[in-house]
């Protein structure tokens, strides 16, 4: 069954309350931001979405990771991988992301969203709502990321248990003008970490 993403409500509008995107940034003393860790699987997002919520909250600023697996096995578990599923799939994530963003937190979005339209629609789910959102392109080369193979994934696919995975029988599209460009071939997890913390301080995001 193909999920459709158009809106089938009728009559509803948004409901604004007293507290603004101001006061809540006030209260927890940094602003929202969605952060989109996106590459092959076995590149290291979530690694590295670990590391920063570890090190966000040693500075104090509240953040949320919002994981590929934990997703799907919750919300979105009645979708599967076909090209409109996953679509669907980056789309419910990515009003997620939108809510928590403008609730201040620091969203850590790790999701593969190998193709370029979906993360646009996201990116343009946050730019319509003046959020900011921050595309992290944790690149590593399909070699490195296969043979790490965490989840044993890339075996199956070679032997073909799995269709469509990205990277062997499925493209991934890779980011043109990502916000955040990581080589994990080149920087340590503390360089990552201490890279995104830089870029965050920079924006004025955190202090």
């Amino acid at each position: 069954m193909t999920v459709s993403a158009e809106p089938k409500a009728t009559n509803v509008h948004w409901h604004h309350g007293e507290i603004n995107r101001d006061d809540r940034a006030s209260i927890l003393g940094h602003k929202g931001v969605t952060l989109w860790f996106t590459g092959l699987s076995g590149s290291g997002k979530s690694t590295v979405a670990v590391a920063l919520e570890k090190a966000l909250a040693a500075r104090g600023v509240l953040s949320y990771r919002l994981d590929g697996d934990n997703i799907r096995l919750g919300i979105n578990s009645n979708l599967g991988f076909s090209a409109e599923d996953r679509k669907e799939n980056i789309r419910r994530v990515g009003e997620i992301s939108r809510l928590f963003a403008d609730s201040g937190v620091v969203v850590l979005s790790s999701f593969i969203s190998p193709y370029l339209d979906d993360r646009e629609m996201v990116r343009r789910i946050h730019k319509e709502n003046d959020l900011e959102f921050l595309e992290v392109f944790v690149d590593c080369p399909l070699e490195e990321a296969e043979s790490r193979d965490p989840k044993g994934l890339y075996k199956k696919a070679r032997a073909g248990e799995i269709k469509g995975f990205t990277g062997i029988d499925d493209p991934y599209e890779a980011p043109t003008k990502p916000e955040l460009h990581l080589r994990t071939d080149q920087l340590t997890l503390e360089q990552e970490v201490d890279v995104i913390i830089k870029n965050l301080q920079e924006r004025g995001i955190i202090i």
